[in-house]
């Protein structure tokens, strides 16, 4: 892609987000309804348009209307555009991301939920915070490895945050007699149509020390990527589940699921689009909701 194409895809996205912000905070401000959710769907499938980049799912993931608590690696900053290309929900990030310019604004706009990593008594403030928007019929992504990997090695799940699940089923607003955790595996298995190397790796993934400005560079000249989002078995949550070996179940089936997908075995079938939806997963920029 050319620096021309690729100023003129950003000028387009610029567009979209000046467009889009004033509706999407007045929605949030006075009434979370249907605009507020779909909004950025809208938002984060132009991006994966125009910088052609293809979400493909296979799994089952939950029905609309469930809330759920979403247990996944991570990749990169770009597994935030692709689960957010899917259906709405809501992410739970570093409260470092809640000041980034744009990026912090976006996140706010997701109505994402900020924790203070340094602070341990921050866990069960989200916990807590999260458990009501669950017990609201939110779908959550937790990213339970708490920071990004090299999208070949899966590091440890945290259990703390799960807390959150046993925080839903208590809830003041209509605790749940059981919360459905959802495992999910973000992997991406190709570039130029060609299966990404070991040396390409750091070109897809973003961890470490990386600096973001080369790396989005890198990730606008460099072609077309494939993004495949495996749905593991829920695992059922209620008052009597042991946290750490929930867990523990759902970072097996991420790792599990990773190795499916890097053995080739997906993403070999979309997951089952709605029918009022009618999205193409085989179609550039277009997942499943």
């Amino acid at each position: 892609m050319t620096r021309p194409g690729i100023g003129l895809r950003l000028a387009l996205q610029a567009l979209a987000f000046a467009l889009l912000v004033a509706p999407q905070a007045l929605s949030l401000r006075f009434g979370r309804g249907r605009l507020a959710a779909r909004i950025p769907v809208w938002f984060h499938r132009l991006f994966l348009r125009l910088f052609s980049v293809r979400v493909t799912q296979s799994g089952t993931p939950p029905p609309p209307g469930e809330p759920a608590l979403v247990l996944s690696n991570h990749v990169s900053w770009l597994d935030i555009v692709a689960l957010g290309s899917l259906r709405p929900l809501s992410f739970v990030a570093k409260s470092e991301i809640e000041g980034w310019p744009v990026i912090g604004t976006l996140a706010k706009l997701q109505r994402t939920v900020f924790i203070e990593r340094a602070k341990r008594a921050a866990t069960a403030s989200v916990n807590a915070t999260v458990g009501e928007r669950l017990a609201g019929g939110d779908l959550i992504v937790l990213f339970a490895e708490g920071t990004t990997g090299d999208g070949l090695h899966l590091l440890p799940f945290r259990s703390s945050l799960v807390g959150a699940a046993r925080a839903a089923l208590a809830a003041e607003t209509g605790g749940l007699a059981r919360i459905r955790l959802q495992p999910l595996a973000l992997c991406y298995p190709r570039r130029n149509g060609l299966p990404v190397t070991r040396t390409e790796r750091p070109e897809v993934a973003w961890y470490g020390d990386m600096e973001l400005a080369p790396h989005l560079g890198l990730f606008a000249t460099r072609g077309p990527i494939d993004v495949h989002i495996a749905w593991g078995p829920p695992i059922p949550f209620d008052a009597a589940t042991d946290r750490k070996r929930a867990t523990a179940e759902a970072e097996a089936a991420v790792r599990r699921a990773l190795r499916e997908t890097r053995g080739g075995m997906g993403p070999v079938r979309p997951a089952p689009v709605p029918a009022h939806e009618g999205a193409d997963v085989s179609a550039p920029g277009i997942a499943a909701v």
